[in-house]
């Protein structure tokens, strides 16, 4: 495993992280998502991203028990609020209550003292940045939390909170969006103002919902007991499976073989290139799917490999900046 600073915190974290959005909890009985945790410790992996809303809070609670007896300063855990987490008015958005509630909840689910960071899980149209700030300043100042980042920010949301924070003397160090070969709306505006402002981002999707692996064919159906065929994954991974897009994946496989690599692991060292990513968040129902992906920490990708890859999935990739995710309520709860 390989090892890089959290933007320009003194932080070092993996950069393979791994993330448990759709698994723990949900799609995996505990047992093996706990052989998952242990498999990513094994590869050398410290780093843990979760989120309160992820499998209605349970993936909070497999987490922690899953990290139970390990060295809490030998790891990092990184968690978020926005989402809904119960029925009330106030379960959602980045309000001060909501905030606050939620920070305690994510720390007893996760049977620790306090997270590594703790990001904003969307931006809130509906409550003034200023309060989101203080809340998060004041979850920061009492050691519930180490540093603040955001997740699917626009660059000007970032601008915004970073010169808050700045004023709050709080630490704004990541920003956590989808970022893949064929996901790359990030790279116009909002990596060159994270590298101004010394954000480092934690990609998620870096195998754009298993895309990247090349087992979804064109023109087939997609294989039994695939993402593409479950309620909760399929609607993200549509957009990715268009015929063009899976003819273009399977273009990529010679370059995978020639880098010695698998087409995964491919492309998670492919995100890994990007000098602001500080880490890869990677995601798995097996534990041998963690010690695979892990394999591309410390890969190299020469010019030239860049370059052809480039060429082959650019004319399908999205680039669109304007399509950075902006998910709220459809109105004020």
């Amino acid at each position: 495993m390989e090892y890089r600073h959290l933007g320009n915190s003194g932080m070092v974290i993996s950069e393979i992280a791994y993330g448990n959005w759709l698994t723990h909890g949900s799609q995996v009985e505990e047992d093996a998502a706990v052989a998952c945790v242990r498999a990513a410790l094994d590869a050398g992996i410290t780093t843990f991203d979760t989120a309160d809303v992820y499998a209605e809070t349970r993936a909070e609670s497999v987490l922690g028990r899953a990290l139970k007896g390990e060295r809490r300063e030998s790891i990092e855990i990184f968690t978020k609020v926005y989402w809904p987490t119960g029925p009330g008015k106030n379960d959602r958005g980045l309000s001060r209550k909501h905030i606050m509630e939620s920070i305690d909840n994510s720390l007893r689910r996760l049977e620790t003292s306090y997270v590594d960071l703790y990001q904003a899980h969307r931006f809130d149209r509906f409550t003034p940045l200023e309060e989101t700030m203080e809340a998060f300043a004041d979850v920061v100042h009492s050691g519930k939390a180490l540093y603040i980042g955001v997740s699917e920010w626009t660059a000007d949301q970032i601008r915004w909170a970073h010169a808050l924070a700045r004023e709050l003397r709080i630490p704004l160090v990541s920003s956590q969006p989808q970022y893949s070969m064929l996901w790359r709306v990030i790279e116009g505006e909002v990596v060159p103002t994270s590298e101004e402002l010394g954000i480092g981002q934690i990609v998620w999707s870096p195998i754009a919902q298993g895309v990247l692996t090349g087992k979804y064919l064109p023109g087939q159906q997609p294989p039994s007991g695939s993402r593409a065929t479950d309620d909760k994954g399929s609607a993200m991974i549509s957009r990715f499976l268009r015929d063009e897009v899976l003819q273009a994946v399977q273009r990529l496989k010679p370059l995978a073989d020639e880098a010695g690599l698998t087409l995964a692991q491919l492309a998670v060292a492919w995100v890994l290139q990007n000098s602001n990513v500080s880490a890869a968040i990677v995601g798995a129902s097996r534990p041998e799917q963690v010690a695979e992906n892990a394999k591309a920490a410390g890969v190299r990708l020469d010019v030239d490999l860049m370059a052809r890859i480039d060429e082959i999935v650019l004319p399908v990739a999205e680039t669109d900046a304007h399509l950075v995710h902006q998910s709220v309520p459809a109105q004020r709860p």
